[in-house]
């Protein structure tokens, strides 16, 4: 495949090494010192852009992706409020979105996880629930995408939960996540379930970026030849 990379950060460059050991091409770079290159005309060549960039600018390269014909993955967190408009322009474009708060197939095992541990749990009501994201200090959002999609997954089987925030000692119907920004960490999600007598935890801890770069080089081998929306879910079946 042709690849455009769109955004050239450590995740950039860690999808580029893995993308040549595997044969393909890096035909286009856009960084930060050169956006105006996101133009039509450098893109004919180009059969998928794989994008990880910042929450300002997700939406507006996803966009040009699709109205542009080209099939995007996309792992840049901190945007999905605008995905219901991002999905309605890419149904009336026939276009291919890929997207995940998470490329790890470990995180993505986690979320089966997650909501089987919350079905059951559901009726454990003497259980606090909360969630520990810890993640380098140069991460952007907060908390991360993977920590709201795990607390989302929490509320859906969860009826005494309504709602997540960042903040201390939450309780009752409030999930508290816990964001942790410390140097050079790859990134580490727990959640933990806490009563008077024992804890239960669920925990996934990167090692390094090789397990996200490698989800999203596969979801880009798979968005090449699809029409639609797809998620790591769609990919690995579970």
């Amino acid at each position: 495949m042709n690849i455009a990379l769109i955004g050239y950060g450590k995740m950039g460059k860690e999808i580029e090494e893995l993308a040549l050991i595997k044969g393909h091409s890096i035909n286009l770079i856009i960084d930060i010192n050169n956006q105006h290159d996101l133009i039509p005309e450098n893109f004919r060549n180009i059969d998928v852009a794989i994008e990880f960039t910042t929450p300002q600018t997700a939406v507006r390269n996803i966009m040009f992706c699709i109205d542009s014909g080209i099939p995007v993955v996309s792992g840049t967190t901190g945007w999905h409020e605008h995905l219901s408009e991002v999905k309605k322009k890419c149904m009336e474009k026939n276009g291919s979105l890929f997207y995940s708060s998470n490329f790890s197939p470990g995180v993505n095992v986690m979320f089966a996880v997650n909501e089987f541990l919350a079905k059951i749990m559901d009726s454990f009501t003497e259980y606090n629930v909360e969630i520990t994201e810890i993640h380098h200090t140069r991460k952007l959002d907060a908390p991360s995408g993977t920590a709201i999609n795990l607390a989302e997954q929490i509320i859906n089987y969860n009826q005494h939960k309504k709602s997540w925030a960042l903040k201390d000692n939450a309780s009752g119907e409030i999930l508290e996540i816990k964001a942790i920004r410390e140097n050079d960490i790859k990134g580490i999600h727990e959640v933990i379930y806490e009563s008077e007598i024992d804890t239960i935890s669920l925990k996934h801890a990167a090692k390094s970026r090789k397990g996200l770069a490698g989800g999203a080089l596969m979801a880009a081998e798979f968005i090449f030849d699809h029409k639609g929306i797809y998620t790591m879910r769609d990919l690995m079946g579970i």
